[in-house]
């Protein structure tokens, strides 16, 4: 199947989307003025919350961290805050920043996880951006765009090479609770000029501490009780200093 595609401008995917960061573009995020989300999913290595197909994306994109008596991986993404229009969108719809716009923008409507399939139909875009007078954008299931291949994978690499760094900026910060994944996320929004300075920080550091220690927040009861019996920590307060959003019905 064949998918065309062009931008047509209607700034639909610069309204109401967090858009995930790499650790440099989080950094200039903050000197600009806007506000980062953290959003943080962990998964148990042989248990709960893995997908078995995605199982070595997952492992490459997350740290393992002690969890309980077991260990456990946290995923954390660093994203633009974006509640309404994109800060830096325009009375025209264009782009204030284009030329050094992330990573996640520029590959946009492609995904970051290479087992999300495009998919027209949950994209913002407007059906004339998917119309077949636009430029070709996958023939048989190949990017048509070379340039646009290396900048998707550069976006994942960052994704890779940055978990590190970034679990520790969160144990700096206070945060130490992650929800499992495929039930929800847990989302902090930190305090910007605290967390600039410990980026910074945290890029100086000539060596790594040792993984902060994580809790898990779940929707359920049932989930908590086997991921106790697995023999990681479960939270039973209620959030305080995140928010939790579930991606399953209560």
């Amino acid at each position: 199947m064949n998918t065309h595609f062009s931008c047509v401008g209607c700034g639909n995917c610069c309204t109401d989307h967090h858009v995930p960061l790499t650790l440099a573009e989080a950094r200039q995020w903050a000197a600009d003025g806007g506000q980062v989300i953290i959003l943080v999913e962990a998964f148990l290595a042989d248990g709960p919350g893995q997908p078995e197909q995605q199982r070595d994306h997952l492992l490459r994109r997350s740290w393992g961290v002690p969890s309980g008596h077991i260990e456990a991986r946290v995923a954390i993404t660093f994203a633009a805050y974006n509640v309404g229009p994109c800060r830096n969108l325009d009375e025209n719809l264009l782009c204030r920043i284009y030329q050094r716009r992330p990573l996640v923008c520029r590959i946009y409507p492609m995904e970051i996880n290479p087992h999300i399939p495009l998919r027209p139909e949950t994209k913002g875009c407007p059906p004339e951006a998917w119309q077949d007078t636009q430029p070709l954008l996958i023939v048989g299931g190949q990017l048509q765009d070379p340039e646009l291949a290396r900048l998707i994978e550069a976006s994942r690499q960052a994704d890779r090479d940055d978990i590190q760094a970034k679990e520790v900026i969160c144990a700096r910060l206070g945060i130490h609770t992650a929800a499992l994944k495929g039930d929800g996320f847990t989302a902090y929004l930190p305090q910007m000029p605290a967390f600039a300075e410990t980026i910074d920080q945290v890029q100086q550091l000539t060596h790594w501490p040792a993984p902060n220690e994580w809790s898990f927040h779940v929707s359920s009861p049932a989930i908590a009780e086997q991921l106790r019996a697995a023999g990681a920590r479960v939270v039973s307060e209620a959030a305080s200093t995140y928010a939790f959003i579930a991606l399953q019905a209560s």
